[in-house]
């Protein structure tokens, strides 16, 4: 089976799917075939044959990737609520067998799968009376490494640590952080990269700043148990 990575966040809108592409770009611009995958994804509008998933559209757009858009997101729904609302109201709630299989099927084709979440890492995917599903669920099932997306700005701190206070808790592997929107001549944005090292015990491998056309950072990332900065 290929290499994945999971790509979670602290929280919603904060530049995720981006980052997402970026890493998607630089992976395949080094010679490593990579996919994108997401397991659901909510907030879609209606195209010519159904739903478009709009976080797997950009991505195939900024990336420039040929890897065609009905594999890379099995869920899709309409309201931009999470999955598992979403799937209340519309139906098709997630499965995690058929999300497994998606995983699979690109693992034949592709070395390496970058694999988005959705919102922060305490998403639900599905609640009903059947059954329930969370990110890390789906994490822990395709036995995947974490990287973490934070926000650069005030509050960061926080949000990151608990992220990864989270993750530590549920054993589950974090490659280290990756801050969005960074300003380098910030004091305070460079004082949240130190704090975060420091306190949560994982690199920052990567700062993204604001309107970045690529993301620097180490192309073996998938390789290693640990990252040099």
């Amino acid at each position: 089976m290929a290499k994945g990575i999971f790509i979670t966040g602290t929280g919603t809108d904060i530049g995720k799917t981006y980052v997402t592409a970026l890493l998607v770009k630089k992976y395949n611009e080094t010679g490593i075939r990579t996919a994108y995958y997401k397991a659901a994804v909510s907030g879609n509008r209606q195209g010519s044959n159904g739903l478009l998933p709009g976080d797997a559209v950009y991505v195939k757009g900024i990336a420039g990737i040929l890897q065609p858009v009905d594999t890379m997101v099995p869920y899709i729904y309409e309201h931009a609520v999470s999955p598992h609302l979403a799937a209340r109201r519309e139906g098709n709630p997630v499965e995690l067998s058929v999300v497994r299989q998606g995983y699979e099927a690109l693992c034949q084709e592709y070395d390496h799968i970058i694999m988005e979440g959705s919102g922060g890492i305490l998403c639900p995917l599905r609640w009903d009376e059947k059954k329930e599903l969370w990110l890390e669920d789906v994490i822990q099932e395709l036995e995947l490494p974490c990287l973490v997306v934070a926000d650069a700005g005030l509050g960061t701190i926080n949000a990151t640590l608990l992220t990864l206070e989270y993750l530590k808790m549920k054993k589950i592997v974090v490659k280290g952080v990756i801050l969005n929107h960074f300003h380098p001549a910030d004091e305070m944005e460079q004082d949240n990269r130190r704090m975060i090292e420091y306190k949560g015990g994982v690199p920052v491998v990567a700062c993204v700043p604001e309107g970045a056309k690529d993301i620097r950072m180490d192309a073996d990332l998938f390789e290693k148990d640990e990252v040099k900065l």
